[in-house]
């Protein structure tokens, strides 16, 4: 229908139907960022306010920091799009949204070795941090059974696991109440080893954290290891001290990887499992699993029966209301891929690791610490730094100028004189791309080589690094 002078209020409405947006009045003054504005305006002037004041971020395509799913399909966009609307916490209103969540759990507790994935135990979380705090609780209350049993005190429970974990461990460990056993990092060893987790253990160790990847490094713990040290020390003084696997990122590489390491629920003291949907899962954050051995690691008192719109659900996530559409992407994924795509896609992401960190290597200044061998993530440091003119934060910086967001950090405690800059690799991130981060490089060296009376940056943090 053609708008005329007499279905129009008034001249003013004609105005902004027919001017161009950046031509209409709402942009030629500032707008309100911090209150509400008193007037409404125009769907696309709002639009386009938003629109470029986001072009200040950084590219996420070069974004070489993140663990998260930078790119999908346009087809599992699409799919992600339909279903914004879906609140996946209401099963009742939306069944079928609730059904591809079970079949992702049982997806995840085959793959993951379950003794019986057809009564598969999990859920899905806004991320692994969310999965985090429910897999300790389930240790917290399951340690808690245990001792009551036994007519012993329960307060005061620990829990033993590296420096190296995800912040949202120390997290874990102070809302509810539990005494962090920190296994510090020391040179030559980035890792928990057997011996060290079980000279922190006792009676009141609710358990050991074992992380598949670490953020700091991309390196794998011998959970194996720590299984069979946990097997011996069990048997001998009766205690029952659990695993849980922080799989956040190896949880969706290991399997396709390297598939016969040990390391999931064919290891007797695995209870519980998270991993990330919205890092090597390929879904756009966020998305995150957790994923026990069978019913009876997930405790009763966990679990919520809810009267909502119409039917009984029972609940145990911390989060309530959120949309279901990265539910719906992890079974496109999990339907698209199926194991040989996502062997393929995890496998091309490892092999332009091993790649870069090689080229790295041979660049002259830089010596690579890890390899990308593990998961496709990388870390390396200046070789010689005393005689130096940059440190791995001037390259940051540098590299930042061109787009790449590569992180600089320490290592954490008993290895903080270590400096280092890390890579991630994932679906996204090409052979083609790595060269040109290559040719980037090479061309701040130059810089600097021009520059010998440089003075290299250098940063002090506060508390402990978490990447």
């Amino acid at each position: 229908m053609l708008h005329t002078k007499h279905n129009l209020k008034n001249m003013n409405d004609l105005e902004q139907l027919i001017s161009p947006t950046f031509g209409s009045r709402e942009l030629e003054k500032s707008v309100p960022k911090y209150k509400l504005s008193k007037n409404e305006m125009r769907s696309r002037s709002a639009y386009q306010i938003v629109h470029d004041e986001l072009m200040l971020d950084g590219n996420a395509r070069l974004n070489l920091a993140t663990f998260v799913t930078t790119w999908m399909e346009p087809e599992a966009e699409k799919l992600m799009a339909e279903c914004f609307d879906k609140n996946m916490i209401d099963k009742d209103e939306y069944p079928q949204t609730a059904e591809l969540e079970m079949r992702c759990v049982n997806i995840l507790s085959h793959l993951y070795h379950a003794e019986d994935e057809a009564k598969a135990c999990g859920c899905s979380t806004t991320g692994s941090s969310e999965a985090v705090m429910l897999g300790g609780m389930a240790l917290k209350w399951k340690w808690k059974e245990r001792m009551k049993a036994k007519g012993k005190p329960t307060d005061k429970p620990n829990l033993v696991l590296g420096i190296d974990v995800q912040v949202c461990w120390d997290k874990f460990c102070r809302y509810w109440e539990i005494e962090p056993r920190f296994i510090p990092m020391e040179k030559g060893r980035t890792g928990i080893t057997p011996e060290e987790v079980i000279k922190r253990c006792d009676e009141n160790t609710i358990g050991v954290s074992a992380t598949l990847g670490t953020t700091f490094t991309g390196e794998y713990v011998n959970i194996k290891a720590i299984n069979d040290a946990l097997e011996k020390f069990n048997a001998k003084t009766g205690f029952e001290i659990p695993i849980h696997v922080d799989g956040a990122s190896g949880g969706f590489i290991a399997p396709f990887l390297q598939p016969d390491l040990k390391w999931d629920f064919r290891l007797k003291w695995v209870k519980s499992i998270n991993v990330s949907g919205h890092k090597y899962g390929l879904v756009y954050p966020g998305v995150g699993w957790i994923i026990w051995r069978d019913w009876q690691e997930l405790p009763d008192d966990l679990v919520f029966h809810v009267n909502y719109l119409g039917g009984d659900m029972p609940t145990f996530a911390l989060n309530f209301s959120r949309p279901g559409n990265q539910i719906v992407a992890q079974y496109y994924n999990f339907l698209r891929l199926g194991f040989d795509g996502y062997q393929r896609v995890q496998q091309a992401s490892q092999d332009v690791a091993i790649y870069l960190s090689e080229k790295i290597d041979k660049l002259g200044p830089f010596e690579c610490l890890t390899r990308g061998d593990d998961i496709p993530v990388f870390i390396f440091k200046v070789k010689d730094e005393r005689n130096s003119n940059f440190s791995v934060y001037d390259i940051s910086e540098m590299l930042r100028h061109r787009g790449w967001l590569i992180p600089a950090y320490t290592l954490p405690e008993n290895c903080t004189d270590i400096a280092v800059l890390r890579i991630v690799v994932k679906e996204g991130f090409s052979r083609d791309m790595a060269d040109l981060l290559l040719v980037d490089m090479g061309r701040i060296l130059e810089h600097y080589e021009s520059q010998p009376g440089y003075k290299p940056k250098t940063t002090k943090s506060k508390g402990k690094v978490r990447c």
